[in-house]
């Protein structure tokens, strides 16, 4: 891959304000104290779990909401491949997002799931939590106006929702939830599968579109899924960012 004229990689010295959540999912968050996120249920999740020090592995395995948004997401073309510990977004608080989506694993998550008709006319299961499968609808009708030498890479897609975990942690995939989506396999690259060589063949004109709707992008992770988009609109809010160590 030709990387693009574009700011360095920068999610090591910014993090994400809490208020990036509140401002992402208002259908669900009333508020936050200096602690804790309140949900409109009355129920408080607590920000941090109390471990002043933890690996990245650590941070994989069992984030908390403050190690989730510990990376900020880099927008815009790369500059460069991302580092190894470059992952912005694969922190993920299993909580969090079961409270949200609902847990696959008892029947919760597929009870909000609805069609969608991707760009060939296949049909995907996705979530109309937090109006997901309208913004992939918008993503799907953009990407129906690229150039066909462009848009053959979005597909045939590899699936949306699938009710499993992700291999290297454990824990729930956005795909458990019908929050994420996998473009054509076929012109994908997957970090288990260049044994750690970082390589991309997904044009940025199709990563952009799913940008503007709130998508970030696998292929921006140091342990790279270039197929994979998931909805995390909290990674665009400007207003939200900081530098490392100021939350």
């Amino acid at each position: 891959m030709t990387f693009a004229i574009a700011a360095p990689f920068g999610t090591r010295a910014e993090t994400i304000s809490p208020d990036a959540l509140l401002r992402a999912y208002p259908d669900h968050l009333a508020g936050r104290d200096k602690d804790a996120l309140l949900w409109r249920d009355g129920m408080k999740q607590a920000l941090s779990d109390g471990k002043a020090e933890k690996s990245f592995d650590d941070k994989l395995a069992n984030a908390s909401l403050l190690d989730q948004l510990s990376l900020a997401y880099p927008k815009g073309p790369l500059a460069r491949p991302p580092g190894p510990r470059d992952d912005p977004g694969r922190f993920r608080n299993t909580e969090f997002f079961d409270r949200m989506y609902g847990n696959c694993e008892k029947g919760e998550t597929q009870r909000r799931l609805v069609d969608v008709s991707w760009i060939d006319g296949t049909k995907l299961r996705v979530t109309s939590v937090n109006g997901v499968a309208d913004r992939l609808r918008a993503v799907i009708r953009d990407i129906g106006r690229l150039p066909q030498d462009i848009k053959r890479y979005a597909y045939p897609s590899a699936g949306a929702f699938n009710c499993r975990v992700v291999k290297d942690t454990g824990k729930r995939s956005m795909h458990a939830y019908g929050a994420a989506i996998d473009v054509n396999v076929a012109q994908a690259d997957y970090w288990l599968w260049r044994k750690g060589a970082y390589r991309n063949r997904v044009p940025f004109e199709i990563v952009e579109i799913f940008e503007r709707q709130g998508f970030i992008w696998g292929g921006k992770w140091g342990h790279f899924d270039t197929m994979h988009f998931e909805y995390r609109p909290e990674f665009f809010d400007d207003d939200a960012r900081e530098s490392a160590g100021t939350k």
